[in-house]
This record gives C-alpha cells, structure tokens and sequence, in this order.
C-alpha cells in the first residue's frame, strides 16, 4: 500500500473480498483479462465506482509499484462502528447524541457539519457508504481538524442502521422542511440521533418512514430553505440546549 492506495490483483481482491472501505477503483483502459474481469465485478457488486485509466496515471498512482493494471484508492480515515460510538457516550455517563447523515455529497458540508458535531458535543457523526461522501483531505480541511477528533462510522445502509439504534432506546429526529412540528417545540433529551438529508434532495423516502417523528426550522423571510450544514448546527446546538 503507498499513500491511501492498494496497488496489485492480489492484494486489491482481497482488499474487496475483506470489506475494506475502498472509494474508488482505478483499471487499465482497454479489454481488461479474466483476473481484472472479477476484481471489476467484484468492486461493482460492492458498489464502488470503476474508472478506467492509461497506464501513465497509473504509473504515477503507484509511484512506480508493480500495479499489474489495477489500483484501489482507499479512505484516508479510519472510521468507527455505530457501537463505538454508543459506547463512547456510555463511557462518558450520557445520553448518545448522534448526528446521521444522509446521502450528504458536498465534502464542504459534510467537513463543517463535523466541525460543529464536535462543539456541540455529539458523540459521533454516521454518513453513508456508497452514496455520500466519505472523509476526504477537503472534508478533513473544512472540519478544522474536528475529523481527528470526532469518531465518524461510514454505514452502508442507514435505514438498517437506524432500526438498530431505535433497537437501543434512541430517538431519532429528521429534518424536514414539510414537517408541521417545529424544532423549538420537539422533544430533543435523552438518547437522540438527528438526521440530515442530501443537500439538494433531503432524506430519503425509507429513512424520513424510519424516523420517529420530522421537525422543521421555522422560516420568517423569503428562503425556504437552509444550506444543510446551516441546518445540521441549528439542530445539532438545540439539542445541546436541551440538555
């Protein structure tokens, strides 16, 4: 491995074999051999994105290893379980406060949502595997630091991640902006998970059903909407208030 990269048949396969959290897979343009041809297969039943590349890119991604026409970009952070999370807050004698987001793209988003994760004093921040983005050097940049410091799990189905929390006493709070009850008027103690939508989409249909109940930002002027990052540090501070 050299710099967040998995380079060699072998070792990428058995990278995606073992579940490792790989953001991107990088092949050799042209008919890939049978070899290639599953550790393509393999990568897109997983889904992460495949891209094709001339040799010369490469050659510069592997820093001259031997990459047998195949290399694998790998996360630059090492991320946490939801239990690990949970256990946090247990250590800590308090209630888990979780943000949850979903299908967040913009890493100036998601790098500021986790700065203020950490100063309001959440235990930990969920994001999606396959349709988000992951902890990249911009997220990383924008959270001021606040990514080392804030334990973040990368989930590959949130709905389910939800159901397992609910399993453990948390409430879980969507942010909606079609929601008839306010942020101010909800019931924001104890154990509370708050989820984000996509910025340009919001939640998703099964995660706003998952939700224990949608509260919305009371809006007085002429936008209707607020950047999520904006939103998540309104909720994320309520809740700090709240306790």
């Amino acid at each position: 491995m050299k710099n967040n990269v998995i380079i060699g048949r072998n070792p990428v396969l058995e990278a995606l074999k073992t579940g490792r959290t790989i953001d991107k897979l990088y092949v050799r343009q042209g008919a890939p051999d049978p070899s290639l041809s599953k550790i393509i297969h393999t990568a897109k039943k997983a889904r992460i994105p495949v891209v094709e590349a001339d040799k010369r890119r490469l050659d510069e991604m592997a820093e001259g290893g031997n990459h047998q026409g195949v290399v694998a970009s790998t996360s630059l952070y090492a991320y946490v379980t939801v239990d690990d999370i949970l256990k946090k807050a247990e250590e800590k004698g308090e209630a888990p406060f979780i943000v949850l987001c979903d299908r967040i793209c913009d890493p100036h988003n998601l790098g500021a949502i986790i700065r203020t994760a950490n100063a309001a004093g959440a235990h930990g921040v969920v994001i999606t595997k396959h349709d988000g983005v992951g902890v990249n050097a911009t997220v990383d940049k924008v959270s001021a630091g606040a990514a080392s410091f804030t334990p973040i799990a990368r989930v590959t189905s949130l709905p389910q991640t939800m159901d397992e929390l609910q399993k453990k006493g948390v409430w879980i709070t969507g942010a909606d902006g079609t929601a008839d009850r306010s942020l101010f008027e909800a019931d924001l103690a104890g154990a509370v998970a708050i989820v984000i939508g996509n910025e340009g989409e919001g939640m998703s249909r099964l995660v706003k059903e998952k939700c224990d109940f949608l509260v919305k930002i009371p809006m007085h002027g002429q936008t209707e909407s607020l950047n999520a990052s904006v939103a998540a540090a309104l909720f994320m501070f309520e809740v700090t208030r709240r306790r």
